[in-house]
């Protein structure tokens, strides 16, 4: 098989599948990709450059689509070297959004096109308007609306698509969800597994949590009100007044990943250290870590809190799951996919600091009782995310649109 995987990071959600295709020597597995750096086994990658931004000047409504064709440009420039140097790809596998999979079929029209479906916008009943004191202007409900143009290209343009949840999946219109398969990625299993008694010690951070009980965890790609940092922050401060002995760890990147952005380049992890003034003696902030750290980070997590707007799940939800965490987590439409109350975690209300302070500690209490918990999170993993059962049900997808 000669397989043509596209996206602008790398190598993203494709890591584990490149890799397996890799493997074997009858395959040739190329990656378009805009990131320089990181490199797989094998994996033989091509960069593409956009050779603009989008003008300053246009419509705000179609900035992303714009950038999207841009994109779609450079992919196109990109697929055309790679024909005129021999390579035509039996099957196209891309993440869709961005733009990279909107012209690849004009390329290698006869390569069946698989697209990674990761969200459809919405102004209403998601992650948007999930706030009520930041209510929706006509002017974000159109803009929210155009953002959907690549996707829609994309929709329309594949053969076959993925969606790595139902929640996710059932996002997008009704008339093409029957193209669209649900198939999660893959936890790694046997690399995150629980390791009862594990040490916390981070020496490039210069952390060392040796001995110390009570370990609340916190993981997300950025500091921000989608994954519930600010109430994080507020229900942490109320549990360390609580519990003097209780240390926590937050790891990931000072950023915002999705939604607002503060006014004059404030952080939100700037906002809340001053209106809170913790004692930063038991609050540690890692950035973001090495694989082989933050999996310590989980096997040594007392408690490990995950919030999210009704959006898009993280990864890091389920891989805390795998390592055995005891989850305390918001009780919105992702999370109720994977978690059930009181069985293999506990849901908690997004917007109340006080309620996640009172389940963090209620968690801490009871530990023996919650053991049953820990057990039952990475039993779910095994049984519906682990890697051995979603890495074959992705290469079937592929296998079957060669058949055809």
């Amino acid at each position: 098989m000669k397989i043509l995987f596209l996206h602008p990071n790398f190598p993203a959600q494709f890591v584990r599948l490149a890799s397996m295709l890799a493997a074997d020597p009858a395959n040739r597995v190329v990656f378009g990709t805009q990131r320089q750096e990181g490199s797989l086994a094998n994996v033989f990658k091509v960069m593409y450059t956009n050779h603009r931004e989008p003008k300053p000047d246009t419509h705000s409504y179609i900035k992303p689509l714009e950038g999207a064709v841009i994109q779609a440009q450079a992919v196109y420039r990109m697929g055309t070297q790679l024909k005129e140097q021999g390579f035509v790809p039996d099957i196209v596998y891309g993440h869709s959004g961005w733009g990279p999979t909107m012209l690849i079929k004009d390329i290698f029209p006869r390569a069946p096109l698989v697209c990674f479906f990761e969200w459809f916008y919405h102004a209403h009943g998601t992650d948007a308007d999930f706030d009520p004191s930041q209510p929706l202007t006509p002017d974000d409900e159109a803009r929210i609306r155009l953002k959907n143009a690549p996707i829609l290209i994309d929709l329309y343009s594949c053969d076959r698509g993925i969606s790595p949840t139902q929640w996710q999946h059932r996002q997008f219109p009704p008339e093409f969800q029957p193209k669209i398969d649900v198939i999660h990625d893959g936890i790694d299993t046997d690399y995150l597994q629980p390791q009862p008694g594990s040490a916390l010690v981070l020496p490039e951070q210069g952390i060392d949590l040796t001995g110390m009980d009570e370990i609340v965890t916190y993981v997300a790609r950025g500091m921000e009100p989608y994954r519930g940092f600010p109430q994080f922050m507020e229900a942490m401060a109320l549990v360390m007044a609580r519990r003097p002995k209780c240390q926590i760890v937050v790891v990931g990147a000072d950023r915002v990943a999705y939604g607002r952005q503060l006014p004059e380049g404030q952080s939100y992890k700037d906002l809340m250290l001053q209106k809170l003034q913790p004692d930063m003696s038991r609050l540690h902030f890692t950035g973001l870590l090495p694989f082989h750290r933050y999996r310590q980070v989980l096997q040594a997590s007392s408690v490990h809190v995950y919030l999210t707007r009704p959006f898009v799940l993280s990864w890091s939800m389920l891989e805390a799951m795998s390592a055995g965490c005891l989850l305390v987590a918001s009780d919105t439409q992702p999370v109720r996919e994977v978690i059930r109350d009181g069985e293999n975690g506990l849901l908690v209300d997004f917007f109340s600091p006080e309620k996640i302070a009172d389940r963090v500690c209620e968690a801490l209490d009871n530990r023996a009782a919650m053991e049953r918990l820990r057990k039952n999170a990475r039993q779910t993993i095994l049984d519906r995310y682990a890697i051995k059962n979603c890495l074959p049900r992705q290469m079937e997808i592929l296998k079957g649109l060669l058949r055809k």
